[in-house]
């Protein structure tokens, strides 16, 4: 025990908060949010072009959703998966539909990272014998094992990580004829993020994409698609996959899928869905009836209110209108917006919030990143051009 303590610095101080001092704050407290806009304890009103890091969907106060969480905690707050629930078969149905992709089971999770993981075991059971994954450089999969071993410059970061029992390398971005060199008959799985988030908004596009599918049907190899951040609507489509036409073996997603409750979702193909046996899967929070209540409750207000069109022409629009002050040209698809700066993204990002708008950076310093609610209008992204301008 002593040797423990003579281990503490010095001038070590405990936390103030009670919180573990590891996240990078933004010089604001919000207290309240209602639509797009966040309010500050010194009374503030803040335009979110950051909706939660891809989460708020639909933005803040939305009743619908408020209602399906409050009506299914009321009913009942939680069963296990041992127990059949409507709500858990309603969901997955009301997702797979909504997917507009010949998928035919969901495995609900808590996460993005729980998500790839359990694709990446699939793909092993699969694959046997097979020992490499390959994925994309800059990507981001998630802080677990396995999905930091596939993440870019992970190892560097989280050095006391380690790395997954699989070889990993990596694809060089939309370099088609690299996909050759990483992708042969000992990759069990190819894992890719349509659109990156943390690597910057930036799209793959479709000859890349369409490559890595018929690379993946010459090996042998599963097609991931890591759509965490890009997918329940954030591209304009229900998925990135949509949009781009190419069919993955397996998709993951969170995220906006319950807009502020944790919940993510694994889609599989029939061929797929056909390998399981009972308990090659298991989760305890998983497929837990309040978070396919808000899935569901999302996914019904995405189509009724009519949020991916909206979507589309909003970020049209941003695309049209936002070319203006230290802007320079746009990357990434529908709300998943990177714009290219002329100075470091971190500085503007600042001066935005200093004219009560707040952004996001990302991995490439020139990048500023929106990811906003899909309830964004045009009015918003005036304001966003008024202050970019005066910056």
């Amino acid at each position: 025990m002593n040797a423990e303590i003579k281990q503490i610095p010095a001038d070590y101080h405990a936390p103030a908060d009670g919180l573990a001092p590891v996240y990078a704050q933004y010089p604001i407290e919000v207290v309240g949010a209602d639509g797009v806009w966040l309010h500050t304890r010194d009374g503030r009103k803040v335009l979110d072009l950051y909706g939660g890091h891809a989460v708020a969907s639909l933005g803040y106060g939305h009743k619908g959703w408020t209602k399906a969480l409050a009506d299914q905690a009321a009913q009942m707050n939680f069963q296990t998966n041992a127990v059949p629930m409507e709500v858990r078969a309603r969901a997955a149905q009301r997702l797979l539909k909504f997917s507009r992709l010949p998928f035919d089971s969901v495995f609900w999770i808590n996460s993005g990272a729980e998500a790839n993981e359990n694709a990446f075991k699939l793909a092993f059971k699969m694959r046997p014998g097979r020992t490499h994954v390959a994925a994309v450089e800059q990507s981001f999969h998630g802080r677990t094992a396995a999905c930091a071993s596939t993440t870019w410059n992970a190892p560097q970061k989280w050095f006391f990580l380690p790395r997954a029992p699989f070889d990993v390398s990596w694809i060089k971005r939309r370099d088609v004829a690299d996909i050759a060199n990483h992708v042969t008959e000992n990759t069990a799985a190819v894992i890719v993020e349509p659109v990156q988030g943390v690597g910057g908004a930036f799209d793959m596009g479709q000859e890349f994409l369409a490559a890595l599918r018929q690379r993946c049907d010459a090996t042998g190899a599963l097609l991931i698609f890591d759509e965490v951040q890009c997918g329940v609507g954030r591209s304009g489509q229900p998925f990135a996959a949509n949009h781009y036409g190419v069919m993955p073996d397996m998709l993951t997603t969170a995220k906006a899928l319950g807009n502020g409750f944790p919940v993510s979702a694994l889609l599989l193909t029939p061929q797929v869905t056909a390998s399981l046996k009972l308990e090659n899967l298991g989760t305890t929070f998983g497929g837990g009836p309040m978070a396919c209540a808000v899935a569901e409750a999302t996914i019904d207000a995405i189509e009724k209110e009519g949020l991916l069109a909206n979507v589309q022409r909003v970020s049209a629009y941003l695309h049209k209108t936002c070319k203006v002050g230290p802007v320079t040209g746009f990357q990434g698809l529908g709300f998943l917006a990177g714009l290219k700066m002329n100075k470091p993204a971190k500085d503007i990002q600042k001066a935005l919030l200093a004219r009560d708008i707040l952004a996001g950076t990302a991995g490439d310093p020139s990048i500023l990143r929106l990811l906003p609610a899909f309830i964004l209008k045009e009015e918003h992204i005036d304001l966003l051009r008024a202050a970019l301008v005066d910056i």
